[in-house]
C-alpha cells in the first residue's frame, strides 16, 4: 500500500483501523500492508478438534502478563525454525507502546508456570487484530487461539482478523474474503467502544 512514515501509536491506529498493518525488514523502510484477500476467524466459528480440547485442560491461559515477552518468543520460535522474523526491536517498542496505552494485547499459555504458548495484537471496536503466535510445545498457540476466541465473544466482539492466509489457521476455521468485505465489516465494528478488560 505504502512505505514510509513511523511506528508511533497514532500511526499505527490510524493504519489498523483501516485494514492496514506494517510488515517488513530490518533496514528497509516501513512498508504497509492490506492484503486481498484477507484471513479473518469469526470466533463462533471456530473449530476445535477433540485431541485440542484434551490438550487444552493441560495449559493455564493469562492474559498480559508478559506482553513483551510473548512478542520475543513469537520472534525467538521463528528464528529457531529457520524462519525470517518482522518482530526486531523497533517493532517491540512499538507495541510495547500500544499495549501500556491498552492498545494492545497478549494471550499466554502456561504449563507448569513456563509460558510455552501465546499470541498478541490490538483489540480495536470489536475485533481483534492479530499479529503474530508461537508454541514450544505442541496445541499451545491453538489453545490461545481458542481463549482469544472466548474472550471476543464475552465481549460481543466480531471477528479475529489473522491477516494473510495460512493453511494452519483456514484448519482451525479462518476463512478469507475480499478486502472490500473485510473493509466494510471494519467501519462497522469500530463502532463498537468495548475495553478489553470488561
Amino acid at each position: 500500500m505504502a512505505w514510509g512514515g513511523d511506528l508511533s501509536v497514532e500511526r499505527l491506529l490510524s493504519a489498523y483501523e483501516k485494514g492496514i498493518f506494517p510488515w517488513f525488514n530490518p533496514g528497509d523502510p516501513i512498508l504497509w500492508w492490506s492484503p486481498n484477500p484477507r484471513l479473518v476467524l469469526f470466533p463462533k466459528e471456530i473449530k476445535i478438534t477433540q485431541s485440542l480440547r484434551k490438550s487444552m485442560k493441560h495449559f493455564e491461559v493469562r492474559f498480559d502478563e508478559n506482553f513483551e515477552k510473548v512478542m520475543r518468543l513469537c520472534r525467538d520460535v521463528r528464528v529457531e525454525k529457520g524462519q525470517n522474523s518482522w518482530i526486531f526491536d523497533e517493532m517491540i517498542e512499538a507495541y510495547k507502546a500500544l499495549h501500556v496505552k491498552g492498545f494492545a494485547h497478549s494471550v499466554e499459555c502456561y504449563y507448569q508456570g513456563e509460558l510455552v504458548g501465546g499470541l498478541y495484537g490490538l483489540y480495536l471496536g470489536g475485533m481483534f487484530c492479530g499479529e503474530s503466535m508461537f508454541s514450544t510445545q505442541r496445541d499451545a498457540s491453538k489453545a490461545a487461539l481458542v481463549a482469544l476466541c472466548e474472550k471476543v465473544i464475552s465481549l460481543n466482539g466480531d471477528f479475529i482478523d489473522c491477516q494473510l492466509p495460512t493453511t494452519h489457521l483456514k484448519s482451525m476455521g479462518a476463512v478469507e474474503i475480499s478486502r472490500d468485505v473485510f473493509l466494510e465489516m471494519i467501519q462497522k465494528t469500530l463502532e463498537k467502544k468495548v475495553n478489553f478488560w470488561k
